[in-house]
């Protein structure tokens, strides 16, 4: 019900804000406050508009590649969640009337690339597949688990997309779990330093906004409220508990990952 969403309330729970719990930030009004929620809400929509634009380019090209009428329809399948996902983005933007303009939200060059361009069939893509799918599903997880603190379109949107993604996570780990037990513990080693680089690319895209999005929120220069948030211990803490379970997935499957550092 778009009619339910309101600039009034907060669109990322005010713990999940990226400058939460720093004394500096917490005396400013709660109007600014919960402009900066909506504005890194709306970034960490962008980012999804990346990885879902990424996907469903991947997802196309595989469809001439299907060897059978399930692995044609699974890719359909898909290809139309992560639609409905982006169409669903936008139409929040548009409802709320918040927009970021194009310098306030960057491709990171080194998984873009990676993703589109690491054969399809290849261990590396699927492992920057999963980490793609699995991140944002963190942090969903973490916006929905205070969905009476914040805006309820806000709410059923993350469960919505949850829903969707459960499937695909589940699909890439199998793809992945069938892929990296073909693999020797030397075929494996040289993917580790590779997918630690992914996986801090990722975690930096999605958690650290630009210092344009500071800025739209009120809160200037920009550049000093982003540094701020990097070193900040409470968006430390959340960020480690997005990426630890993929950290802990990967480890499994004898690869040496580090945590990401912002």
């Amino acid at each position: 019900d778009w009619a339910l969403l309101s600039r009034d309330d907060w669109w990322l729970p005010a713990s999940a804000v990226s400058l939460a719990g720093l004394p500096e930030f917490e005396a400013l009004p709660a109007a600014t406050r919960k402009r900066l929620s909506q504005y890194e809400f709306v970034h960490f929509l962008h980012a999804g508009l990346w990885l879902e634009r990424m996907f469903m380019e991947r997802l196309a090209g595989a469809l001439r590649r299907a060897d059978s009428a399930a692995g044609y329809a699974a890719n359909l399948h898909e290809i139309r969640e992560e639609a409905g996902h982006s169409l669903m983005f936008l139409k929040l933007m548009e409802h709320g009337g918040l927009h970021l303009p194009a310098r306030a939200f960057r491709v990171p060059r080194l998984a873009d690339f990676v993703g589109r361009h690491a054969p399809a069939n290849s261990m590396l893509f699927w492992l920057a597949a999963t980490i793609g799918e699995e991140l944002p599903d963190k942090f969903n997880r973490r916006i929905r688990a205070a969905a009476d603190e914040i805006n309820p379109v806000v709410a059923r949107m993350c469960m919505l997309h949850m829903i969707d993604e459960a499937r695909h996570i589940a699909r890439a780990r199998s793809v992945l779990d069938r892929g990296l037990e073909t693999l020797g513990p030397l075929r494996r080693a040289p993917l580790a330093p590779a997918v630690s680089a992914l996986l801090g690319c990722f975690a930096r895209t999605l958690f650290v906004p630009r210092p344009e999005v500071y800025e739209l929120a009120g809160l200037a220069p920009g550049g000093r409220w982003r540094e701020a948030a990097r070193g900040n211990p409470q968006r430390l803490a959340l960020v480690r508990q997005c990426t630890e379970p993929t950290v802990t997935l990967l480890r499994g499957h004898g690869l040496t990952i580090r945590l990401p550092r912002l």
